[in-house]
């Protein structure tokens, strides 16, 4: 099989219209997967959208709507130089969605003996997905690079990507197009993983109704099982966090003891099981769920499943559980630390795996909810999957979160704070601070504080008990970071540590409040430095991004502390404290991009792992 790479549409005016993926993102990909094709002789074709004011032929909407992108000659039709043709390579020009349309592009695949194409670019809602269905049309095997594509309309994206999906169309990472051998990659059949899925949630369901007559204090009392083993376990399964995941054992012990506060919380909690009266005639009562679709992140391993599992056991439901393949052995002792507690057999349902089993589950399992935590991708992509099936969804889908550090407060003592929040564990934690506002009139003696104190942190080992900055979980991630400050002015640089997925702590300076390092949570140790010229612009830059799970304000006046109460739009809100870390007992959910549903723990769980019934007794009894 011969593949040709298609880059499509990836000029200024697209990327430059909020792709998610973040357009630098997009780029990087497309040119690591072009400079491994050049290297390997697979033959690349540039397709872009070309017009013109001397020969119109835009399409009917553009038209109606007075739209003139990727006009030849501006700067706007320019390509990323990392994505510059070199010669030998072919250019395709087309005024639509999809190159196809000009024979060109036919005759040449024929010429250089193509039977497959790889696509890569913008849009996939649209220009990527009307390519990819002219090719598949013409009989060609189509691969869609799956990192290396964008799109500013992410739901129509992921229904893009579903729908390609079921009409055995690829999407493969770019990292295993390059590191394939016979650069020829068959789509994945999911006859296997379907079965999988089927028997995972038949047992969950066939477990579930005889649990949800198990007493509440009985549930509990199995809960509490659990908790007490996670304490007696704390120390070996803290070792194998920082093993498996890089992450420290300062953390590594912190989530210990959280995961076991969580489930504590959860058993401790009494809802009552009898039905509450409303009227003379009329009452209700809470009802378990069903069966349970946790879906769940490599970075809290034990904490982020325990948070979900602990409630919806409570409430009478069964769990599957999709857990992140990096931290599977974290996830298999968890696994054991329940079959301590007794549950009936079946009840937790285990599916290691990938982005596809969660998919597939969401898609496929009969389930009758889900509760998720990860990217804003995987939030789309399972959104509207939650919406075609009904299934009720909770999500929390990261944060880009910022600490205002104003003029009024102990400055030494917020920048102490600001930067453990930021790089505490390189920075991989939802809740860590990504961006910190200050004052214009104090700004260069504010980041002096930042810069000693975050050279004060330890760097290195994820085993030293003294560390706070290790590894990243992945070179994956050392890389992306790296990609996402290379073009940024940086303030401070902290120590190298001899590790692949090391990536030192850094301080940059952010101007451009759109520019992409401010936009895109780069969950890594970079804190972006971003200057106001009054509380009113600090409290603006503060929720000028598209996430809002956690915002903090370090200030000593009332009044500024009332104006950020009133103003600052995030789930959660903290005074003189790092964004990081959250009580176990508190709701825990984010506005705007960064949650959907009800919040996690506390009074919330009810309302997502329980729904409601109404009960009415006949009229004479008494």
């Amino acid at each position: 099989m011969r593949p040709a790479l298609l880059l499509v549409d990836l000029q200024a005016d697209f990327l430059g219209i909020g792709v998610q993926p973040s357009a630098q993102e997009v780029v990087r990909k497309a040119a690591t997967l072009l400079t491994h094709c050049r290297r390997r002789g697979v033959p690349a074709i540039h397709v872009w959208t070309t017009v013109s004011r001397r020969d119109d032929r835009r399409m009917p909407h553009w038209k109606r709507n007075g739209i003139w992108r990727c006009e030849a000659g501006t700067e706007g039709h320019a390509t990323p130089q990392a994505l510059q043709p070199i010669a030998g390579e072919h250019l395709i020009h087309k005024s639509g969605f999809s190159p196809f349309v000009d024979p060109q592009l036919q005759s040449l695949l024929t010429k250089l003996g193509c039977d497959s194409v790889w696509l890569a670019g913008v849009q996939l809602h649209a220009c990527i997905r009307m390519t990819a269905l002219d090719a598949y049309q013409r009989g060609l095997t189509v691969l869609i690079a799956d990192d290396a594509v964008g799109s500013d309309d992410p739901i129509h994206a992921a229904i893009s990507k579903r729908y390609l999906s079921e009409r055995d169309i690829g999407f493969v990472a770019v990292s295993r197009l390059c590191d394939s051998t016979d650069v020829a990659l068959e789509p994945t059949s999911g006859t296997s993983l379907l079965r999988d899925v089927a028997k995972a949630c038949e047992g969950a369901r066939e477990a579930q109704r005889a649990w949800q007559r198990v007493a509440l204090d009985e549930r509990a009392s199995r809960l509490l099982r659990v908790a007490a083993q996670l304490t007696a376990d704390a120390h070996s399964l803290a070792v194998e966090m920082a093993r498996e995941v890089g992450k420290p054992l300062r953390y590594a012990h912190a989530e210990v003891v959280r995961a076991a506060e969580l489930v504590a919380a959860a058993a401790r909690r009494d809802d009552g099981s009898l039905p509450i009266a409303c009227g003379p005639l009329s009452a209700r009562r809470q009802c378990p769920v069903g069966v349970i679709s946790i879906i769940t992140p490599w970075n809290n391993p034990l904490a982020i499943p325990l948070g979900k599992l602990a409630p919806a056991l409570m409430y009478g439901n069964a769990v599957v559980w999709k857990s992140s393949p990096l931290a599977r052995e974290v996830a298999a002792r968890l696994m054991g630390i329940l079959a301590t507690a007794e549950f009936p057999a079946g009840l937790v349902q285990w599916l290691p795996g990938d982005s596809t089993v969660a998919q597939w589950l969401v898609a496929k399992g009969e389930i009758d909810a889900v509760s998720l935590t990860g990217s804003p991708a995987a939030g789309y992509a399972i959104q509207e999957l939650c919406a075609r099936r009904n299934l009720p969804l909770q999500a929390e889908l990261g944060g880009n979160n910022a600490a205002i550090v104003w003029s009024d407060t102990d400055s030494e003592r917020a920048a102490e704070r600001v930067v453990e929040g930021a790089f505490g564990f390189a920075g991989q934690r939802c809740t860590a601070t990504r961006r910190v506002i200050v004052p214009l009139h104090v700004a260069d003696p504010l980041i002096d504080q930042l810069r000693r104190a975050a050279s004060a942190l330890v760097c290195g080992d994820p085993l030293d008990e003294r560390t706070v900055v290790g590894p990243l979980v992945s070179q994956a991630a050392q890389q992306r970071v790296a990609a996402a400050i290379e073009s940024e002015p940086v303030l401070w640089r902290g120590a190298e540590w001899s590790h692949p997925s090391f990536h030192p702590p850094v301080l940059v300076r952010a101007d451009d409040p759109l520019c992409a390092i401010v936009q895109h949570e780069t969950f890594g140790p970079v804190l972006v430095v971003q200057v106001a010229e009054s509380f009113d612009q600090a409290i603006a830059l503060s929720n000028a991004v598209s996430q809002g799970l956690v915002a903090a304000l370090f200030s000593d006046s009332p009044a500024h502390r009332q104006q950020f109460l009133d103003q600052a739009q995030a789930g959660i809100l903290k005074f003189d404290r790092a964004t990081a870390d959250a009580d176990a007992a508190a709701p825990f959910g984010g506005w705007k991009g960064s949650g959907v549903g009800p919040p996690e723990h506390g009074d919330s769980n009810r309302e997502f792992y329980t729904k409601t019934q109404a009960l009415y007794r006949p009229e004479h009894e008494p």
